[in-house]
């Protein structure tokens, strides 16, 4: 029952109660109680502490209904109450993160969050996602992009993103040269001491090392007409073993996104959308069976 998050926190209700929070006091409080027809779960707290229960209800078509059965997720012992007004409750990435860092041991977190609406996660184990990416620009783009999708995210299993970084000037330094050229000047790329010229311009032809991929190299010899010695710099060709999900920029890839095993591939000048379908891509792969409760 990992990753167990209400799709929607309307269906969460929120009960402050006198009683003990163990099952048999719970059930024999609720049952035949109503409930509205949109609630599914209930956090039942007392003094301080909270239980999580899944509600039955006789039938979801009038506006109330009464609860025909109760089943306690996670019991207070197992629970903690998180207090994050930052966090959007609607989205599990924000909450197994919100989880992770204010109550790494809880089975089950209960967030009362932004607006003080309130939610749930049961179980969390995010998805562990690999990030290979360039740098700089600062902050790295790939990364800069998936974590604004995942700060959206509702219809996704949480999500851990795991940046795996490649210093463009550290990359430089392995052949060492006198004068540099890399793709463009927007990465603000300038190993120190080397004299740096940037393909976008067309600068005259020099002396250099060229720090790219195989399509600076195409660009190269459609301009220059030759191929100059160079450093690999596609985060597609500079990928090590492959260990679980993974996520990089490929620049041959103009399109769409590909996806490789474990792997998946969006364009260099990727959109929000392709980021979007390339971790919907690694997170149906890695959960399967996952879906909001």
């Amino acid at each position: 029952m990992r990753n167990l998050v209400p799709d929607r926190y309307r269906s969460v209700s929120v009960s402050d109660l006198e009683i003990p929070l163990e099952p048999e006091a719970l059930r024999r409080h609720f049952l035949g109680r109503e409930a509205y027809r949109r609630t599914g779960f209930i956090v039942a707290r007392s003094g301080g502490r909270a239980a999580v229960l899944r509600v039955e209800k006789a039938s979801t078509d009038p506006l109330f209904s009464p609860i025909v059965d109760v089943e306690m997720l996670a019991g207070p012992d197992e629970t903690k109450i998180v207090h994050a007004p930052d966090v959007d409750t609607g989205v599990p990435t924000q909450l197994a993160s919100a989880a992770a860092a204010r109550a790494p041991d809880a089975r089950c977190v209960i967030v009362q969050g932004r607006y003080a609406h309130v939610n749930f996660i049961l179980e969390p184990a995010p998805v562990r996602v690999r990030v290979v990416e360039v740098v700089p620009p600062d902050p790295p783009k790939l990364v800069d992009q998936l974590r604004r999708v995942l700060d959206t995210a509702e219809d996704l299993a949480p999500v851990e993103l795991l940046p795996e970084l490649i210093d463009l000037i550290d990359l430089a330094r392995t052949r060492p040269a006198d004068r540099y050229l890399f793709p463009c000047r927007g990465s603000g790329i300038a190993p120190e001491g080397a004299m740096v010229s940037y393909l976008d311009e067309r600068p005259q032809r020099a002396d250099w090392t060229l720090v790219g991929c195989a399509r600076s190299r195409e660009i190269h010899r459609h301009v220059y007409g030759d191929e100059p010695p160079y450093v690999e710099m596609c985060p597609r060709e500079l990928v090590r073993a492959v260990s679980g999900p993974t996520i990089a920029r490929c620049c041959l890839l103009e399109e769409g996104v590909e996806r490789d095993g474990s792997m998946v591939f969006v364009p260099w000048g990727a959109s929000l959308e392709q980021v979007r379908e390339a971790l919907r891509l690694l997170v149906a792969a890695a959960e399967p069976a996952w879906a909001p409760a």
